[in-house]
């Protein structure tokens, strides 16, 4: 092991740290719900992008990310899009606004802006049970990711003699996981939405020390020795056929690459960007990325909260990855791969770590990595619990509670969350099985009736409620249905059943009060089919000026789209020593940041 005692006492401070930020804030997050919730809505735009970024900096995809580099090379900064990563631009763009807009506390309760009646009912309880499910989801996400992280720095040989019962060797990552879960859960359930945002701007200094550091080292590596990689690694673009040959260099990446189904390339690239661009359209899922919008000032902050996500996380965050998969292809003999006989790829993060980071910057990576993982999960956790307590507890159990209520509230439904999500850890074969699940199955389940919500005005709350079922239903069975085929090639299938359950749903009850319709559309004005409201509205109001900007918008989502690629491969490019790709690929970058300047900035609105 290399941890030394200035390792240690790195990463104790900053587990130290986290609970000092609990502590403190604690009386501030027990003043209201919104202050536990939102932090009040008093938290500044660049402290919210900062730790929304420093959020998805989690530990879990980043050690899917250095593998994905690893046997992919450059073609791999277009798997994220299965997230869809790009979803940002579209926050960044118009969604966020239009979401900021509605003064609530949490997606379900947006629903009561757009719906009403039983509809709205529907709609509300169906999105409450989805946020649940998939905070779950993700919770469990981050505890496999933190559990396989530490194993490899802690082995369990060394502290099993002080831990009073036996653990099986395939269950050590969980119990990893669980003490580390404990310290994310003290901090999040203490000091709500603002302690979250401290310890992730922590986080976030440990994480930008660290990843230039890992750069460095790698780019000199990289120097000395060169890389060794197929042909068409060097890349990100590609034909039909993925065509990366491992045989005369890494025989098992072969393997690797047939096991995650990503060969025909341009079929997979076509399903995940189609998948990507409805799933955008529809709108943030009911996680910390939408708590955090809600939690801003005013929509035109909510607009740079996401817009500055994509230029603080991404070359730094591809700076290290980069740097971990350059010194992993260089010293490949030297990483411990083979977890119970077999290779695991996923262990390339971790072991890179534990072999290439000089003492003193290995606690400020682990720290910083491990403060990661407790950001994804505390954000999370606070995203779900506002589900539990705001729109079952407050709304149906105890509407008058008093705040000491809501902060016992909170806290038990925290608590509950954790152990339920602790438990589907256990289920869960590696980070990437769960991972899939969530982005093709959960996130495919979301996309018919969030869609149709913003766009189409005939669409009602009974609709919402059967396209979601209709989502949900194929999402939570279709892994048992379609045994081993990629979750992405069954989301046509899903998204036909949750379409048909949409319509179907929506003529099947009356459209929605034209009160609500007309108000919903006064105050968001979005684009699409909304032309009986829109008439209607300017009938009552001829002088309301409602523009929908939409062709301004699709350019800045295209101009978008490039320019936070082009962020995620130029970094790449520079720890690569490839001198011509990155100017070309900075260049890039440079332009879309002058065109989305006058474009986007300059025309967002100014309250």
């Amino acid at each position: 092991m290399k941890l030394t005692l200035i390792d240690v006492s790195i990463i104790l401070l900053y587990l130290i740290a986290t609970v000092v930020i609990g502590l403190v804030l604690k009386k501030k997050a027990e003043r209201s719900k919104s202050d536990y919730l939102l932090g009040g809505n008093k938290i500044p735009w660049y402290y919210l992008g900062l730790s929304n970024a420093s959020g998805m900096f989690d530990i879990s995809g980043t050690m899917w990310l250095v593998t994905l580099l690893f046997v992919y090379g450059l073609k791999s900064a277009w798997i994220p899009f299965l997230w869809p990563v790009f979803n940002q631009i579209f926050l960044m763009v118009f969604l966020s606004i239009w979401l900021r807009k509605s003064n609530v506390t949490t997606g379900a309760e947006w629903i009561n802006t757009r719906f009403s009646g039983k509809g709205a009912a529907l709609s509300h309880s169906v999105i409450v049970v989805f946020a649940i499910i998939l905070g779950m989801g993700y919770l469990a996400y981050g505890f496999i990711g933190i559990g396989k992280f530490v194993e490899i720095f802690v082995p369990w040989e060394l502290i099993s003699a002080y831990v009073p019962f036996d653990v099986s060797p395939e269950y050590v990552p969980h119990f990893y996981g669980i003490i580390f879960t404990c310290f994310a859960v003290f901090y999040s359930l203490l000091g709500g939405m603002m302690s979250i945002v401290w310890t992730d701007i922590l986080q976030y200094a440990l994480l930008m020390i660290s990843g230039i550091v890992i750069g460095i080292i790698a780019m000199n590596a990289v120097a000395t020795y060169g890389l060794n990689v197929p042909d068409g690694w060097l890349t990100p673009f590609f034909g039909k056929r993925l065509d990366l040959d491992w045989t005369h260099i890494i025989p098992e990446v072969n393997a690797k690459i047939e096991s995650d189904g990503y060969n025909l390339f341009s079929l997979f690239f076509m399903m995940m960007l189609m998948k990507g661009l409805l799933v955008s359209f529809a709108g943030p899922a009911p996680t910390y990325d939408m708590q955090k919008i809600l939690s801003s000032r005013s929509p035109r902050e909510a607009a740079l909260i996401s817009g500055s996500v994509s230029a603080i996380l991404m070359p730094l965050r591809y700076f290290m990855i980069a740097g971990f998969a350059a010194l992993a292809l260089i010293f490949y003999e030297r990483l411990d791969l083979v977890v119970g006989g077999e290779i695991d790829f996923e262990q390339i993060l971790p072991s890179a770590i534990h072999e290439f980071v000089p003492v003193g910057f290995l606690g400020l990576l682990l720290a910083g990595l491990l403060a990661a993982f407790m950001s994804t999960f505390a954000g999370t956790l606070n995203a779900t619990q506002a589900y539990l307590v705001n729109d079952i507890f407050l709304k149906h159990i105890n509407p008058k509670a008093s705040n000491r209520t809501i902060k016992y509230s909170n806290w038990l439904a925290g608590i509950a969350m954790v152990l339920v999500s602790l438990i589907l850890g256990f289920y869960a074969r590696d980070v990437n099985d769960i991972l899939q699940w969530i982005v093709s199955g959960l996130y495919g389940s979301y996309v018919v009736s969030n869609m149709l919500k913003w766009y189409w005005w005939r669409f009602n709350g009974t609709g919402f409620f059967w396209g979601m079922v209709g989502g949900l239903v194929p999402a939570l069975s279709f892994r048992f249905i379609f045994e081993g085929v990629l979750d992405l090639y069954t989301f046509p299938l899903m998204l036909f059943i949750a379409l048909l359950a949409a319509v179907a749903g929506t003529y099947a009850a009356p459209a929605t009060e034209e009160k609500t319709l007309k108000s919903f559309y006064k105050n968001i004005t979005p684009w699409g089919f909304w032309k009986p409201i829109r008439e209607k509205v300017m009938a009552e109001d001829p002088e309301w000026e409602g523009s929908t900007y939409f062709k301004r918008d699709m350019f800045n989502v295209f101009v978008g789209i490039v320019w936070q690629t082009s962020l995620v491969i130029f970094p790449m490019y520079l720890v690569f020593l490839e001198v011509v790709p990155f100017f070309i690929t900075l260049g890039v970058t440079v332009l879309c940041t002058l065109i989305l300047k006058r474009t986007w900035f300059d025309t967002l609105p100014k309250d």
